[in-house]
């Protein structure tokens, strides 16, 4: 019989050993998932415990991420039918929408790369980017069109509902602060929201495989997402696994193996999405290392604080009953 599965928990890299920690080393030790179940067919064995958490890592990036999800979901091992899923990793933050280290629930992701592109260099000058949505000819062109019937793979939306009780019950969690992210994000002005200390908070992410980073693409971003969504949702974080982990559980869902539904989306910010005050986006990025994050090290310790009251939360329901 196929292991009855309370919580997927979705996350992209964890070292194999070392004194720095992944997205996943805290759940392992705190939520004592301490059996390893093999998984040849993905990025990284995945681990279990006894209450019917079963995490995996995926790899970084869409393909890798989309690929094991998939496998995982039909790995005849396991029944997810019930299961919730909570992708819970580190991103890059906008600075007018939150501040370092900061939890962000996310109904909406919108694929940042699905695009013509023309280098910035080439673009003419009444263009506000070099970024031309499939089917079209210049940036933003309307009327908005879907080129594919269907579910067209830019815009995932999630259950709503779920993620406004996830937020609604995590909102005041404890999230650790440091005096060096007090420092860092001081020095984003005149952004009052970047120096606020970290919160939790709703909002859509870009998600594209290319770290991107600077003023510039950050404004094309919003721009973006604004665009794709039809002005009804705003740009907060990005991250670069979500669409492809998201096309592979929409696939899943359409061929019974579980229920899209019961999908939620957890990223806290590690760093921002673009350059501080004086310096240049090169430089910025230079700096933008997993090791150098500003806030790398409270991302991954409030990753876990807001998304273990979801988990647990989740965990003492009947099972197969919901919250919502």
């Amino acid at each position: 019989m196929p292991i009855p599965i309370r919580v997927v928990l979705i996350t992209a890299f964890e070292p194999d050993a070392g004194p720095v920690p992944g997205e996943l080393r805290h759940w392992i030790d705190r939520n004592h998932l301490d059996t390893v179940l093999p998984f040849p067919q993905g990025y990284r064995d995945l681990r279990f415990n006894e209450q019917g958490v079963l995490a995996i890592t995926t790899g970084v990036g869409a393909a890798r991420a989309a690929a094991s999800v998939m496998a995982l979901g039909l790995d005849p091992r396991f029944d997810l039918t019930y299961a919730f899923i909570l992708i819970n990793g580190i991103a890059g933050i906008d600075p007018v929408r939150g501040s370092l280290a900061s939890a962000v629930w996310c109904d909406t992701v919108v694929d940042g790369s699905f695009a013509h592109e023309i280098d910035a260099r080439e673009i003419p000058q009444e263009w506000p980017d070099g970024f031309v949505p499939i089917g079209k000819s210049i940036p933003y062109e309307q009327p908005l069109a879907h080129r594919f019937n269907g579910d067209d793979g830019i815009v995932f939306r999630l259950n709503s509902k779920l993620s406004e009780w996830a937020f609604e019950l995590s909102r005041d969690t404890e999230l650790l602060d440091t005096p060096a992210m007090a420092e860092r994000r001081a020095q984003f002005v005149p952004s009052e929201v970047a120096n606020r200390k970290p919160y939790v908070l709703r909002g859509a992410e870009l998600s594209s495989t290319t770290f991107w980073h600077g003023h510039l693409l950050s404004q094309r971003a919003r721009n973006w997402v604004n665009y794709q969504t039809e002005d009804t949702a705003t740009y907060t974080i990005t991250g670069m696994e979500d669409t492809g982990i998201l096309q592979s559980l929409r696939f899943l869902a359409d061929a019974g193996h579980i229920d899209f539904d019961r999908v939620l989306i957890l990223r806290t910010a590690s760093n921002f999405d673009q350059q501080r005050t004086g310096i240049t986006a090169a430089e910025s990025l230079a700096e933008t290392k997993v090791a150098r994050y500003s806030a790398y090290l409270p991302a991954l310790e409030n990753a876990h604080r807001v998304g273990n009251v979801v988990v647990q939360a989740l965990l003492a329901l009947p099972d197969g009953d919901s919250p919502v």
